[in-house]
């Protein structure tokens, strides 16, 4: 293993003492770790706090800043934060009018964000959540009961960070991530594995032939592995996977502050329909140029128009990494006028700005 690092204890520590340096724009927090606005906490905004295993940069801790999150807060390599970094981020974010938790569909980040917003609810913060399951490789994996949150997590933090900064309270926040979730889908392809450095090696071998289909973001298995040739037929077999995988339901976990208790209600996937108007986002897994992920870029374009699916928006490059990993994610996000408008909404992140 070639990596450059120091000591493997030291790696996410020393990570962000170099994110600090590079941008005065974030503090960062070291005992424990969390990362939030410079200018924060912004008075009279609902904050909006994201995180989970370190490993999948810039997400989350490089998605920080106005239009976006409030606080992040990066466990150790693809491994959960725990309940203490989670609310002491919350707390130091929190501008007064609530905090929003926005979390992947991990074991370990659902009960360690869980925990948290309970902790933080009892000491009298207004706080809610939003889940993000819109993987639709597999369901329930190694690391998961239910789909798994990969890339798509992004877009929720954007367009709730817009929605944030408009000025909406709590409430409608949530309300909009969990429409958000509802309204996009992912899939996911691995070219070769990442190499974690504590394992010090790969953490799974392919082929020359072969790609992991459906991989997670740590690697996790997909469907299966599958022969691969060019990559036009890989972004077809991509979006077979995309367009067959909406209109399922599974149970939704919401936060009733009035009775400081989990509420469950069932939760629809929409469907993709010819005409529907969409975001097109390309994500890279740490480990492919640029020049191919517009390469996927430009035949997920054709699949969408043999769909008849409207690419009004788009995203290419990397979001939500996995480490070293060669491979691509592609998420679809249904449109409206309303999520136009938070899309081009201002951003000013190290990793996102417009």
């Amino acid at each position: 293993m070639k990596k450059l690092i120091n000591e493997v204890d030291a790696v996410v520590t020393e990570q962000l003492e170099g994110l600090a340096a590079a941008y005065p724009s974030l503090r960062v927090n070291y005992d424990p770790k969390f990362v939030v606005r410079s200018d924060g906490p912004v008075s009279d905004k609902v904050a909006l706090v994201s995180g989970g295993g370190s490993g999948h940069e810039p997400m989350h801790a490089g998605l920080v800043g106005p239009g976006m999150l409030d606080g992040a807060v990066p466990g150790e390599m693809f491994t959960s934060p725990t309940p203490d970094q989670v609310l002491e981020c919350a707390m130091a974010a929190d501008g007064g009018k609530g905090v929003l938790l926005i979390i992947k569909n991990y074991t370990g980040d659902v009960l360690n964000f869980e925990t948290a917003l309970e902790l933080a609810h009892d000491a009298g913060t207004q706080v809610a959540s939003v889940l993000v399951d819109e993987d639709v490789a597999v369901k329930d994996s190694l690391y998961t009961a239910g789909r798994r949150g990969v890339a798509g997590t992004v877009l929720v933090e954007k367009l709730v960070g817009a929605a944030a900064a408009e000025g909406r309270d709590l409430d409608a926040c949530a309300t909009l991530g969990n429409t958000i979730v509802d309204q996009m889908r992912s899939f996911g392809v691995a070219l070769s594995a990442c190499t974690v450095p504590a394992a010090g090696k790969p953490s799974f071998e392919l082929a020359e032939n072969e790609v992991e289909f459906g991989v997670g973001i740590h690697g996790e298995p997909g469907i299966g592995r599958a022969e691969y040739s060019s990559v036009d037929p890989l972004v077809a077999k991509v979006f077979e996977e995309l367009l067959s995988n909406g209109g399922y339901s599974r149970t939704r976990r919401t936060w009733n502050r009035d009775s400081g208790a989990w509420d469950e209600a069932e939760a629809k996937v929409a469907d993709l329909n010819s005409g529907d108007r969409v975001l097109l986002f390309v994500n890279g897994l740490g480990g492919t140029p640029s020049s191919e992920l517009f390469g996927v870029y430009r035949a997920a374009v054709k699949e969408c128009e043999k769909a008849g699916l409207k690419v009004e928006r788009n995203l290419v490059g990397d979001y939500c990494t996995s480490l070293d990993m060669e491979g691509f994610s592609i998420t679809v996000l249904k449109l409206d006028d309303e999520l136009v408008k938070l899309w081009d909404a201002p951003v000013a992140t190290p990793a996102m700005h417009w």
